[in-house]
Formats: structure tokens, sequence, C-alpha cells
């Protein structure tokens, strides 16, 4: 591999290619890589997962099992996650020894929305109006007018929300005290 972490060359058919996560898009990886003549290495808890039961291997475990992401580093040319739920620091650790992409870098800032929203914000592009909730405590003195701006609105949890999950819909500055609460005060994202 080079400094970058990327392959001196081509990864061909036959190679193994992995992926951490089972879910629906790993499965159509799965199907996409096989029907190029790829082998397909999945990771992933769930011995019944999507991807998990259509790959050539399957890893039952969990993402941050270093066996598991050893013996998948060894086995794959390149590694790639079907989601931004799963640990950085197992996409970096995987980094150490074969091709991984996104980085573990890159998946840090995906799976934090206000990690998300400072790093486009600093990078220059326009982000939609909103209001970071860091816990109850900075709810409590952020001003009803501050909240009033970006409503009505979505509140939502800064990590692992996802199709919906960790989302509430609000009206007024009422309804986003009673669904941060409701969250469990965790930080959120009022846009």
């Amino acid at each position: 591999m080079t400094p970058d972490n990327s392959p001196v060359s081509p990864i061909l058919p036959g190679a193994w290619l992995g992926m951490v996560g089972g879910g629906q898009l790993g499965r159509m990886f799965c199907f996409a890589a096989q029907a190029m003549g790829y082998r397909v290495a999945v990771l992933d808890p769930d011995a019944t997962s999507p991807a998990g039961t259509v790959a050539d291997r399957h890893i039952c475990a969990a993402y941050d099992d270093e066996a598991a992401l050893t013996e998948l580093a060894r086995l794959c040319a390149a590694i790639s996650t079907e989601f931004e739920n799963v640990p950085a620091a197992s996409l970096d650790a995987l980094a150490k020894s074969t091709f991984v992409s996104p980085a573990g870098r890159c998946v840090a800032v995906a799976q934090d929305r206000i990690a998300e929203k400072r790093f486009i914000a600093a990078a220059g592009v326009p982000v939609a109006p909103h209001v970071v909730i860091e816990s109850s405590q900075a709810l409590a003195g952020i001003d009803d007018t501050a909240l009033a701006a970006v409503l009505p609105g979505i509140l939502k949890t800064a990590r692992m929300g996802y199709d919906g999950k960790g989302q509430v819909r609000v009206g007024n500055a009422e309804e986003v005290r009673e669904a941060h609460a409701s969250l469990g005060g965790v930080p959120c994202v009022l846009e």
C-alpha cells in the first residue's frame, strides 16, 4: 500500500472485499461484488444479518472485536462500511494493514450531526439554520427566540439516528424541551 493507504495495484476479481456492517446496503454490495467475481467477507454481530447471509464469509462478532478485525484485515484486499454507525476506531485499526474506505476520520464526522455541521460550515459550505443542543442544561440556557428561528423543525439526536429514528417533529420551544427529554437529554441538533 501507499502512504495514503491506497492499493498499489488494481484489486482484481477473485480477491476478497470486506464489508463492516451486514444490513441491506451491505447485501446489495455483496451481490454486486460477487457478480463481478469478487469474494466478500462481512463483519456483523447479527448471525442473520441480510449481508451476512449472502456473503462468502460472515464473521459474526462485534464491530470492535479485535480478533474479528484482525481476521477481516488479513483476509481482504479492501474494506468498506455499509453505514456510518460503526466505531471509527475499528476502521482505523483495519487501515493499519489493508485499504479501508471511507477512512475512520471521515466516518467519525459522518456519525455525529454536530461534528458534521461544524465540518461543513468550516469548509465554507452553507448549512441549514440550526441550533446545537449539547445537553439538557445547555437547552435550559438557550433563549426561546433562538429556538423559534428554526421552528417548526425536527429535533435530531446527534448520534445513532437513522431512518427517522432519533427524530421528533417540534413546533414550539416547549415541544423542543419535551422532545429532548424524551430522547434522553442526549446531544441533539434542531433544524
